[in-house]
């Protein structure tokens, strides 16, 4: 569990795990967070029509036309935490359909980090779905 660009997360390379913790469906999708443009490239290709809102998109998830759900992470305190991770999956530290609460949040993480912020709920990212022609606000 970590403070994330957004909002207090579980952060980890194995998606089910989250899932599992959360208590859904396994094979649920999770967000990618990733800490660079090049490795966004890696996951999924960028509409064209995009690349520059892409690009320039901050605290922004984007689910791609091949149905990966990504944000490029820019804040500088999270960066530092995932940089050396390359990329992660993500999603909020609370129960599906429940606000955040600390106490069961760390009973359930593995590690906790917490830098100089602490931990807090905040405003969760906003989600597009792009095609390769159009966008759509989800979130």
């Amino acid at each position: 569990m970590a403070q994330s660009d957004t909002t207090v997360g579980f952060l980890s390379k194995d998606f089910k795990k989250l899932n599992q913790i959360k208590q859904r469906r396994i094979d649920q999708k999770v967000l990618i967070e990733v800490a660079s443009l090049a490795i966004l490239k890696s996951h999924t290709r960028i509409p064209i029509r995009f690349k520059n809102c892409v690009r320039r998109a901050q605290k922004t998830s984007f689910i791609y036309p091949n149905n990966k759900a990504l944000r490029v992470v820019k804040d500088p305190m999270h960066l530092k935490f995932l940089k050396p991770f390359g990329w992660m999956y993500s999603t909020s530290a609370n129960k599906t359909n429940e606000s955040f609460e600390l106490s069961w949040a760390k009973e359930v993480s593995d590690v906790v980090v917490i830098d100089s912020r602490g931990l807090k709920e905040m405003r969760a990212s906003r989600i597009y779905k792009l095609s390769n022609t159009r966008i759509k606000k989800v979130r």
